[in-house]
């Protein structure tokens, strides 16, 4: 789908100083979004994608209150309504910068900076989560998170896999057994390498912002420390964990059963939005 094309008279709206071909497009999980100058606009893929809009908009507002030495997309204006025909849609800032590229580590002293802007981030999230407002407007993980979580996988998944992904799929889900109930952060939920967006200065990157908080809830910092190890391997990982100072009680371990769940997770969330491009990559390893 051409989203230039498609939804060209909205973007034309949206974002009026900008040229139409000098639009960017990016595919996320849930939104297609699309890049103006000094605003970007976010158009839901799915129906429930559109749903969640308004609470999307409340996240980002906490956010945005708070200072967590980064910056957020700041919503700007919502429309559309994904039960009629007009297109639902949000626009918000656009935050300056761009992804680290992997490569960049090979730079012991960018490595250095990077874990130690990392560390600073994650310390950030958790000190955010003793927020009274922040606690009352973002969600709680639920005490039975991964448990629900593992039974969704079985009964919706499992039809879809071979029976070696099966079994591959039940010692990912068994090691999720027995983690504790942790709401004492705000997590990201997404912390991957391209939500993450950094500026260059004299040879080294600044912590610029963070993008796509659509899964943003108060729970285990571990779930942000795994994507942060998976989009940067263990090396980065061990520093940022050196560095950021939290209680470990367990934390590797939590680290490594959440990551193992990665694949898994993308194709259930994609499996319920009716998503079928991110169901078949999340599956890929299984089938």
């Amino acid at each position: 789908m051409n989203i230039r094309k498609t939804h060209g008279a909205l973007l034309s709206r949206l974002l009026p100083d900008d040229e139409p071909d000098a639009l960017t497009v990016r595919q996320g999980q849930f939104h297609n979004v699309v890049l103006g100058a000094d605003r970007v606009v976010c158009l839901p893929r799915t129906r429930a994608a559109a749903a969640r809009l308004p609470e999307r908009v409340a996240a980002l507002q906490v956010l945005a209150g708070l200072d967590l030495g980064f910056r957020t997309p700041e919503p700007l204006f919502q429309g559309g309504d994904h039960g009629a025909d007009e297109v639902p849609f949000l626009v918000l800032t656009r935050i300056p910068g761009e992804p680290l590229r992997a490569d960049a580590l090979n730079d012991p002293r960018v490595a250095g900076t990077v874990a130690a802007q990392y560390a600073t981030l994650v310390g950030g999230l958790a000190r955010a989560g003793t927020d009274a407002t922040v606690r009352a407007v973002l969600p709680q993980a639920p005490p039975d998170q991964w448990g629900r979580f593992a039974q969704s996988v079985r009964a919706e998944l499992f039809r879809l896999m071979s029976d070696s992904g099966r079994l591959r799929a039940e010692r990912e889900l068994a090691a999720l057994d027995g983690l504790p109930h942790l709401t004492r952060a705000v997590v990201h939920g997404d912390l991957g390498a391209e939500n993450v967006l950094w500026e260059w200065t004299d040879g080294l990157p600044h912590l610029a912002g963070v993008l796509d908080w659509d899964e943003v809830a108060l729970g285990d910092p571990a779930e942000d420390l795994a994507a942060i190890g998976a989009g940067y391997g263990v090396e980065l990982l061990e520093r940022v964990l050196a560095l950021g100072g939290l209680p470990n009680h367990g934390l590797t371990t939590r680290i490594a059963a959440i990551r193992g769940t990665f694949a898994l997770q993308q194709a259930l969330y994609a499996i319920r939005d009716g998503d079928q491009e991110e169901l078949a990559d999340g599956l890929a390893d299984y089938r």
